[in-house]
This record gives C-alpha cells, structure tokens and sequence, in this order.
C-alpha cells in the first residue's frame, strides 16, 4: 500500500510548478491584478478600517466599504508580519501563491477527512485547483484575471466544511466556524450563502436534537454577520453609493449553457446526483457524507430563487453567475464523495488507481479546445496570458508617462481608457492590462478610470453620463475606445466633455494612439494644449492648472474657499454621505452634485479655508461595535464550553 504522504506530495508538486510558470519571473499585472495591488496599498497605508477614504481613484471613494476588503487585509496582516521585510509588490506576489494554492489544500484536507483515504481526496482536490469553466473563482478568471477575491473566498469554503466536520462528532459548534464564515463574507459575498448552506447541513447530521442544532445553526450564522457587521452594516446603510456590477449573463439559460455545454461539468453533476442518492438517510462515514452531498442541489435552489425572483425584483447585488462558482465547489465535492462510494462498493481495487482513474477521466472529459477550458491543466504561454510588470512597464514606456505626469498641472488625470492592451487584436476581450490603475502610486497623481470595472458613482458618470444608481452592464473594457461620459468619442464635442472634466478638475488626458482619429474633443480644444507622445499613450495637458484640496492630516483636507455667502462651492471630491464641512470652528451644510460631486454652503462670511473630514457616522460606529460585542460573546462562549464538564463527546 502507497505511503499516506504521496498523495499530498504529489499534489503540492504539480500545483508549486504550475505556480512557478504562471506566478514566477516577476509581479503578475495582467488584467485587474494591478488595482488589487492599489487595493492592498490602501489597507496597508490607510488602515483597516473601510469607511476611509481614498482619493487617488474616482475623485474620492471609500474603496474597502464597497469592495470585499477580505483579500486586501490578507495582504495588510502578511506585510505586517514580514515587518516591512516585504514590500507591497512582495506582498501581493506571495499572496498570489497562496490563493492560488489555498482551494486544493483545503479540498484535499477536507475529503482526506471526510473519506479516510488521501488516494480518493487526490481528485477532488486536483478539479479544486484548475478548475477554469467559466467560474469567478477558477484558474482563468480568479488567477490569470485578477479576480483573486473570489478565488481565496472560495478556497475558505472548503475550510469552513472541515471545521463544521467536528460537529458531526459533538453537540456544540466550533465557534472558529464562525470567523470563517465573516471571513468569507467579507473576502467575496458571492460565497456567502454557499457558507451559511454549510452551517445548516452541518446542523442536520449530528449528535443531539434536531431543533436545538438547528438553533444552534442559526445562532452561529448570525454570530458570522455580527463578526463581519463593521463592513456590512455600513454598507448595507449606504448601498446606494455603490453601482451594481452586473456585466456578466445570470439567467439560468446562461447558466444551464455553462454546464451542459462541457462534459467534465456533466459527468460531476451525474456522479454528485447519484452520492445524494446512495448517501442518503443510511449514509455511513459518521454523518458526514450527506452534508456535503447535498451542498450541490442546496445551491441550485438558491440560484434559481436568485434567477427567477430576486433580479428581476431588482437585487442586483449577488447574480446568479456570481453564486455558480459555490454550486461547481459543490459538484467537486458530491462528485468525491461518490468516488468514496465506488471504493466502498469495491474494497479490492486500489485506491490509488480509483484515483489515477478518475483523475484522468476528468483531464478527458475537460474539453481543452475552448476558449476558457474547463480544467487549466498548465499556464498558457503566448503575449499578454500572464504578463509581468516588467515587461509591461517596459513595452508601453509607463516610466516615461508616469515621469511626465509627475511634472503635468496640477489636477487628476484622466484616461480615455480602462486600460493598456497587451495585444493587437481587435476585440475588447485581446489581452489587457489595468496598470494605469497604479498612477496614485507610481506617479503620485489621482486619476478618473484607468482602472476596471467599478462601482463608485463616478465611474458610472464615466461610464455613462450619469451617477445614478443603476447596474453596470458593460465592462469597463466594452467602452474602451468607443465612450466618454456616456457619449460616442467622435460625437463628443469640446463643451460637453468640458463641463465634467473642470468639476473633476482633470489638468490631464491621457489617451492611446489607437483612439486618434476620435479626439476632436481635446484637439479642437482650447483649454488644452497639443497633445505630445510617450510610447502608445497620447498627452494632452491644460493650459492652466486644477489644483486640488490639500491634504492637511489623515482623512482631512483644507479646501480653498471661493464664492459669496450662501453660495454652493464645489470641491473636485466625490460626494460620500461621511463628508464633513466646517470652517472658523463651524459645521457647514453639505450636498450632492448632479455629477455625484460634493458642494459645501458657505457661511455668511466667507472663509478663507473650509476644511473637510470623512469621518466615520452612526452605521460605522454600530457596525464595529456590533462586532465587538460579538466577538466578546464568542470568547465568553469558549471560556464557559472550556470549563464545562466533559460530555465524551470529541474535541
């Protein structure tokens, strides 16, 4: 018999050398890697805390309470612990590596558990880690484009079911399944209800009546939103700050094609059906089974109710496509589980060759040909799939942009594009890089798009002439090239792209070479001079500046005051429901623009400087107070279970 570690070595082989010919040779920045590098910079220099405010995107945004902050403060604690050894690039490459690995390791620890055999937890957790199909979370879309949010929630799932597995042996919960689950729903929400469907299968199997696990079930999921409250209440309070990110299909015909159209995901969903058949009531393995088996159809109901009620009423905020990445999680883990059954049924063929087996039926059934494959089995090598920075930087000369912006008026800048593309194609899909994102940093300017698709109020001023709240149902990258301010390039005349860009105070535009013939709007422009050329990127600078407010402490800026008494003065910030105005010791009255700008009353006597805050308001404060007080029970709770009697029950 094959020794127990083989397995896992072999695993932990093949996934550091995939690691090392996608990751290695220098920091990742294809696609939206280099905004969730910005991201991780803002949790590194701004702190922890959401509500703060980060000027350098959009005018001004709260850019950790409206996007998960989970993998941004990954990053923060790793950069804390290295003590500055690492820097923020350092930091998100190792960071990488770990989310890259973290779904296959926690696969792999959870069926080696659950099944007793590290042979049959080989599969499952093999699918774990190059799943591509379509999925948020898998090898194409979670690591070669940047969502890598999505991908470490997902990796903590997996996590969460082998915590909850010691309930199946006990009568109370772990309480460390509920700082998993706030640690999933503030790294990627979209895996929420797939977190919260564990605790309740979890609740079903299990020493101990069933009313009271199923109390205890619910006492633990709201014990996981009250860790999470510091971000969910403020968010939840001002969700109207942030534009739903809909770009993507969430009709279940979508979805029906995403599954029937591969055979792998067939053949997963066939072998998970017939686990919750033969692991029904008389399941074995200690209870264990059943749960996890049912996690697959538990999910189809929630994505159907999605589907069918909640978007077409509106709720925009989880679509359905977002939810499928925890029903194919699912389908690994159902389809592992009747593995397990085959080799019960079986007792005499190895173990290691049900393995072998299955794991190449799976590379077989895979359908390498398409576009996104269903398994990535090996990095694909060819211009743009996975770019590194230096040869980025290099090609597009983004040292000589950001040089040159250094020395531009003062102002934002603003970038006709989302971002720099890696390739001649075409198509909006040709390989791409968000780098510009990066311009706060490296060229120490704030900047209007530039980056990916967002959901701040101004981004949907860019994207399309208005700040209202209502779903973005394009990429960023669709308009790129073809819109401004929701207007066509070539119709877009020099007023109308004028009026925007003062409030927005943008002294600079940056455009690509490509873009040329669609620019009447800046050549024929008085307020800007002629544009000059660095690399693909097109300059066009203002003949005078537009200074900006300056910053006079954390999260304090002094705004010089202009206007008469009673007058509206605008401030080139983006509104936020925590600004705050004063002047000669006295609050101010504040407003929101039709562009989504702040605009502060000046007082009778017309100061000479108003300084603005963005301090934290009611909805902040009870949120972190909530989880405090949450925090505080869970540790009473362990103290008490601690000092109870033994019950013979396994801890």
């Amino acid at each position: 018999m094959a020794r127990a570690w083989l397995p896992p070595l072999l695993l932990a082989l093949y996934a550091l050398a995939f690691a090392w010919r996608a990751l290695g040779g220098g920091l990742l920045v294809g696609d939206d890697h280099p905004g969730q590098l910005y991201r991780l910079a803002h949790a590194v220099q701004l702190g922890p805390w959401p509500w703060r405010l980060d000027p350098g995107w959009w005018a001004g945004y709260a850019e950790l309470q409206y996007y998960p902050p989970g993998f941004a403060y990954a990053g923060a604690a790793l950069h804390l612990v290295s003590l500055g050894w690492l820097d923020l690039a350092a930091t998100y490459h190792l960071l990488l590596w770990l989310t890259f690995l973290l779904p296959a390791a926690t696969t792999y620890a959870l069926l080696a558990r659950v099944l007793g055999s590290p042979w049959l937890a080989l599969p499952g957790a093999f699918l774990a880690l190059t799943l591509s199909a379509g999925s948020r979370s898998g090898i194409e879309e979670g690591m070669r484009w940047g969502l890598v949010a999505a991908r470490l929630g997902w990796g903590l799932l997996p996590l969460l079911a082998l915590v909850l597995d010691r309930w199946a042996d006990r009568a109370t919960p772990p309480l460390g399944a509920a700082v998993l689950l706030a640690a999933v729903v503030i790294t990627h929400p979209a895996h929420a209800p797939a977190a919260v469907l564990l605790v309740v299968l979890a609740a079903g199997h299990g020493p101990g009546l069933r009313p009271r696990r199923v109390k205890q079930a619910a006492l633990l999921a709201l014990a996981g939103a009250g860790l999470a409250a510091f971000w969910l209440v403020p968010l939840l309070v001002h969700l109207d700050m942030a534009l739903p990110l809909a770009w993507g299909d969430a009709s279940l015909r979508a979805l029906g094609r995403q599954i029937l159209g591969r055979p792998l995901l067939i053949g997963l969903a066939l072998a998970s059906a017939a686990a919750c058949w033969s692991l029904r009531p008389a399941a074995s393995r200690g209870g264990r089974g059943p749960g996890l088996a049912l996690l697959a159809p538990a999910m189809t109901g929630v994505i159907v109710v999605d589907a069918l009620i909640a978007q077409p009423v509106g709720l925009m905020w989880l679509p359905a496509d977002r939810l499928a990445d925890s029903l194919l999680l699912g389908l690994i883990l159902g389809a592992s589980l009747a593995l397990g059954d085959i080799a019960d049924r079986f007792p005499r063929l190895p173990r290691w060759w049900l393995a072998a087996a299955a794991i190449g039926a799976c590379a077989l059934l895979a359908a390498p040909g398409r576009a996104e494959p269903t398994l990535t089995l090996w990095p694909r090598a060819g211009p743009g799939e996975w770019p590194k920075r230096e040869s980025v930087v290099a090609g597009a000369r983004l040292d000589d942009l950001w040089r040159a912006l250094r020395q531009a008026p003062a102002g934002r800048v603003l970038f006709v594009r989302s971002s720099v593309p890696l390739g001649y194609r075409p198509e909006w899909w040709r390989p791409h890089s968000h780098i510009t994102a990066l311009t706060p940093i490296w060229a120490g300017r704030e900047i209007i798009n530039g980056t990916f698709t967002h959901p701040s109020p101004v981004a949907g001023l860019l994207y399309t002439g208005s700040p209202a709240n209502r779903p973005i149902a394009l990429l960023a990258e669709q308009r790129d090239g073809v819109t401004l301010f929701g207007r066509r390039l070539e119709t877009l005349s020099p007023e109308e792209f004028n009026r925007p860009a003062e409030r927005l105070r943008v002294s600079v535009v940056v455009a690509l070479d490509e873009d040329e013939g669609r620019l009447d709007f800046l050549r024929d422009n008085p307020v800007f001079a002629r544009a000059s050329r660095i690399g693909p990127f097109l300059i066009f600078a203002a003949r005078a500046p537009r200074p900006l407010a300056a910053r006079a402490g954390l999260q304090i800026w002094h705004l010089p005051a202009a206007g008469g008494a009673g007058e509206w003065a605008p401030t080139g910030f983006a509104y936020s429901p925590l600004w705050e105005a004063r002047a000669a010791g006295r609050r101010l009255a504040v407003r929101r623009d039709d562009l989504g700008l702040l605009e502060v009353e000046l007082p009778s006597a017309t100061p000479a400087v108003i300084e603005l805050t963005h301090s934290p308001g009611s909805a902040e404060w009870s949120g972190l107070a909530l989880t405090g007080i949450t925090g505080l029970a869970l540790v009473v709770w362990r103290r008490r279970a601690a000092g109870a009697p033994p019950s013979g029950s396994s801890r």
